[in-house]
C-alpha cells in the first residue's frame, strides 16, 4: 500500500474514534457539586412540603456552606429530623444523595421566614361588628415572627369582631369571633335530608350557634328536641 495513502487512513480513523467519544460526552448530563442556591431551594421544598406550609417560605444558611467533595448530575436533600414546630430558627440533620448514593448526612441550621398576607384594621373597629373586608387592608407579613396575625386567607360574615381595634393595627386570631348565625328562642327554617328526599319544617332554637356548631332545635308541633348543623343565617340542616 502506497505510505501516504495509509497515514491519511489512519488519521481519519482516529479523529473519527475520538469525534465518537465527544458525542457520546455530549449526551451525558453535566455534573457539578451541590451549590447553596440548590441545597435551600431543596430544603425549601421538602420543608414546605411537611408542614403544609402555605405562603412564601424563605430560607438562609446561618453557617458558611461547604458543599460535598463531589459532582454529580442529580442531587437530592432530604430532612431526617424535624424540629416540632416549624419556625424563624431551625436545626435540622439532612441526608444528601448525590445520583442515588449517599455522601453526607450534615446538621444545618437555618433562619426562616414564611411571607404570607396578614389582615389590619383600615378604620376603627367595633366590638360586635361583622367581618367586613372593606374596612380592612393587608399587609405582607412574616408569619414566623407574627404568629398570632389572621391570615387574609381567613373571614366572612360568619365572624364578628370579638373586641375594638383601633386603625393601623394588625388584626389576631383573638380579634374576631365566629358570629351566632343561630340565635336562642327564634325560630330557624330545618332542612331535612335523607338520601334524595328533602323536607323543610320551622323549629325553635334553644341555643346559639355560629355555622358549623350543633344546636338544639325544638318542633313547635311535637316539641320533640334534636340536633341540626347550623348551615347558615337561622338556618340548620339535620340528617336522618
Amino acid at each position: 500500500m502506497n505510505r501516504p495513502i495509509a497515514i491519511l487512513r489512519l488519521l481519519g480513523a482516529i479523529f473519527a474514534t475520538a469525534f465518537a467519544v465527544v458525542a457520546r460526552a455530549g449526551d451525558l448530563p453535566a455534573t457539578a457539586p451541590l451549590s447553596r442556591d440548590q441545597l435551600v431551594a431543596l430544603l425549601s421544598q421538602d420543608l414546605a412540603t411537611h408542614y403544609n406550609l402555605e405562603g412564601e417560605l424563605e430560607l438562609d444558611l446561618v453557617r458558611p456552606w461547604s458543599p460535598p467533595d463531589r459532582l454529580a448530575a442529580r442531587w437530592q436533600v432530604s430532612v431526617l429530623d424535624y424540629p416540632a414546630v416549624a419556625g424563624a430558627s431551625m436545626l435540622l440533620r439532612c441526608r444528601i444523595v448525590a445520583d442515588n448514593l449517599t455522601v453526607a448526612e450534615p446538621t444545618i441550621v437555618l433562619h426562616a421566614a414564611l411571607w404570607r398576607d396578614g389582615w389590619a384594621a383600615h378604620e376603627q373597629l367595633t366590638v360586635g361588628s361583622t367581618f367586613d373586608p372593606s374596612v380592612l387592608e393587608t399587609r405582607r407579613i412574616d408569619f414566623f415572627r407574627e404568629r398570632d396575625v389572621l391570615p387574609a386567607a381567613v373571614g366572612d360574615r360568619s365572624y364578628a369582631f370579638a373586641r375594638a381595634v383601633p386603625p393601623g393595627r394588625l388584626l389576631t386570631w383573638h380579634d374576631i369571633t365566629r358570629r351566632p348565625l343561630v340565635h336562642k328562642g327564634e325560630i330557624v327554617e330545618v332542612r331535612a335530608t335523607e338520601g334524595l328526599m328533602v323536607v323543610t319544617m320551622k323549629a325553635l332554637a334553644l341555643e346559639n350557634g355560629s355555622q358549623g356548631d350543633t344546636v338544639t332545635v325544638r318542633n313547635p308541633e311535637s316539641h320533640r328536641d334534636f340536633p341540626a348543623v347550623v348551615v347558615d343565617e337561622n338556618h340548620v340542616q339535620i340528617r336522618f
